[in-house]
């Protein structure tokens, strides 16, 4: 073997660490050539972004092309010899690789390729940029945070001052408001009492509004008996824990709210003849037979605003042609409503989409039938393609589209529902990942609220982007808008969030931040809920982290939404892995809470993580501050 072995050219680990240090600097030669070549590629689209994009523009054209290439050795040979990783490239792309490529010169003892201005101040730079975008658009955060706490107002904000006070005391620092609910009357009044709140504390705090985009969704069902449930609540050994309820008014009466005190399960509504009623007495009975035939007895324990509380030991099934009776005398119930229908499916089953806006009637045996409020959706189908209902609780895959008459069916194989099945209601959202659906980014409902937002607000969030063309018509119509104002700059000046919540959208992300870069006043919302329904709950672990990474890219500020503290706002207790979640949020220059009866405990909590972590973390870069709990103890 010795004898094999002599006179055999074997390289001395130094011209090994030389020949690994030579292929270094070629690949990082080659992916400098690379970023500056696609810089020049899209040079026309770089020159049409706001000027004050235009050093995001270049890094995002750089980031996005280093990011097609696979460059993990580089990485682990750059690390080997205790150089950059590239793993926190994103605030400027050339002068990390530029820097990389004078440790790999130094370390091959040749001159620095790249001069001090080059590569000096770049990281430094592109946070102050970033920074700036996002107070421009988000307003300022606290000296010792870098994200804002945005909160969702429920409709109570618009008549609630003390709400509003409550949200603004507890951290809120950005509200929203769903154009998807209420109407302007109501965000006027939002919006009012958020400026009232935020002039009391000495903020300024900017109001965010959602539009809703085209909402594709299933349509009727038929509506099923008249018959009302009131229910008891019991222990596991039987005993009864609170009873049935019913809530008795005149049947020639306005409604009168049932009392908002009552515990259990909902208090069944019932209307009756007003003579009957008003001889009705604390602790008199009143016996009837359910629509099962089972004799019940209720018994009268309370008379409020004209109403009165009844309570019995026994669930009741009630219907309008139930008989009460007390004291020998009789009235017939009336104002109960249809039951609302739902479709039971479960996998393996066969359910008809389709443009014929007649409802569902469910039947035994019969395939399903349902319609989409949107028709244009239903025609755009094509076999092959997934479609998700209800947040992605069911799913399946369209196996034949035929025409039934002047009307398209879509036949879909349920291949996803829960174990026993799902039910499918009324109104319920539709996703369509793989369809390309011939609608706009804007309804005629989106553009009135647009006008609203332009004129009141600070921020429009706009649902539904896809790609440059839905970005070009926003920005348009914002135009548009400004010109028929009366105050046009401020109008051109209006904040506008792209949400990434579609597959296309995230697909083209850098064309998208691209073309949203004309506007000067840009950010985007990572729209989890929806990703998770169109990518899969699988892709989420890596998808919003790549868009941040991206958009951070770009200078551009990102909103992080959905089910952030979802457990602590609407139980009033965090999950473990929630905060683990919102600390992640926090990294993004907002975090959005929806809402919930316990949010405000959920703004406290978030503000403290905020606070704490500011200190810690510059996005996905960790900052090491001094940790006192690992100080050792003063002697």
């Amino acid at each position: 073997m010795q004898a094999q072995c002599e006179g055999t050219d074997q390289p001395s680990g130094r011209t090994a660490v030389e020949a690994r240090l030579q292929e270094l600097i070629t690949e990082v030669d080659g992916l400098i050539d690379a970023v500056r070549a696609e810089e020049s590629r899209v040079a026309a689209e770089i020159s049409r972004v706001a000027p004050n994009h235009r050093d995001g523009a270049v890094n995002l054209v750089h980031y996005a092309e280093l990011r097609q290439h696979d460059i993990r050795t580089v990485q682990g040979g750059l690390a080997s010899i205790g150089a950059t990783r590239l793993s926190t490239a994103e605030p400027a792309v050339l002068a990390r690789l530029q820097a990389a490529r004078n440790v790999l010169s130094a370390y091959n003892g040749e001159p620095l390729k790249y001069t001090d201005v080059e590569v000096r101040d770049a990281f430094a730079l592109a946070d102050d940029i970033l920074e700036d975008h996002a107070t421009e658009l988000l307003g300022y955060s606290s000296e010792e945070t870098h994200s804002r706490i945005m909160v969702t107002l429920p409709t109570e904000a618009g008549e609630d001052l003390d709400l509003v006070r409550g949200f603004v005391a507890a951290g809120m620092e950005l509200a929203r408001i769903n154009c998807a609910h209420d109407g302007p009357e109501v965000w006027k009044r939002m919006i009012d009492h958020v400026h009232t709140a935020a002039a009391e504390y000495g903020r300024d705090i900017k109001v965010a509004m959602d539009l809703a985009g085209p909402k594709v969704r299933t349509g009727r069902i038929a509506p099923g008996p008249a018959v009302g449930r009131a229910r008891v609540t019991r222990q596991d050994t039987g005993r009864v824990l609170t009873p049935a309820k019913i809530w008795l008014t005149p049947d020639d009466a306005p409604d009168i709210s049932i009392p908002a005190d009552l515990p259990g399960r909902p208090t069944l509504p019932l209307r009756v003849e007003r003579e009957w009623l008003e001889a009705l007495a604390p602790g008199d009975e009143i016996s009837f037979h359910d629509n099962r035939d089972a004799k019940r007895k209720f018994v009268v324990t309370r008379q409020e605003n004209g109403g009165v509380l009844a309570e019995g030991q026994r669930n009741a099934y009630i219907t309008n042609s139930t008989l009460l009776e007390s004291d020998y005398t009789k009235t017939r119930v009336s104002g109960v409503p249809p039951t609302e229908q739902r479709l039971r499916l479960q996998r393996g089953d066969t359910l008809l989409l389709t443009d014929d806006p007649a409802p569902a009637t469910p039947a035994p045996g019969r395939t399903p039938r349902i319609s989409c409020t949107l028709p244009e959706a239903v025609r755009a189908i094509e076999v092959g393609q997934r479609v998700l209902f209800d947040d992605g609780s069911i799913a399946g895959r369209a196996v034949e589209k035929r025409s039934d008459g002047e009307y398209t069916v879509v036949e879909l194989r349920i291949d996803y529902a829960g174990p026993n099945g799902t039910n499918l209601a009324a109104y319920k959202g539709i996703n369509l990942p793989e369809t390309v659906l011939p609608l706009p980014s804007l309804t005629e409902e989106d553009i009135a609220a647009f006008r609203f937002v332009a004129e009141h607000g600070d921020i429009a969030n706009i649902s539904f982007i896809r790609d440059t063309d839905d970005v070009a018509f926003v920005l348009d119509t914002l135009e548009e808008i400004a010109a028929e104002s009366a105050d046009p700059e401020r109008v051109r000046r209006l904040g506008i969030v792209l949400k990434i919540e579609t597959i296309p959208a995230y697909e083209n992300l850098c064309p998208v931040l691209l073309a949203g870069m004309r506007h000067p006043n840009l950010g985007i919302m990572i729209a989890r809920g929806d990703l998770a329904v169109e990518l899969g709950f699988d892709r989420m672990a890596e998808v919003p982290r790549l868009i941040a990474q991206m958009a951070e890219a770009a200078h551009v500020p990102v909103i992080t939404a959905t089910q952030v503290l979802e457990s602590l706002a609407k139980s009033g207790l965090p999950t473990r892995a929630e905060i683990t979640d919102a600390a992640y949020a926090l990294r993004s220059e907002a975090v959005m809470l929806n809402k919930g009866p316990h949010i405000t405990d959920a703004i406290r909590i978030l503000h403290t993580l905020s606070t704490k972590l500011g200190r810690s973390q510059r996005k996905n870069r960790q900052m090491l501050r001094q940790i006192g709990s690992w100080m050792p103890e003063n002697d």
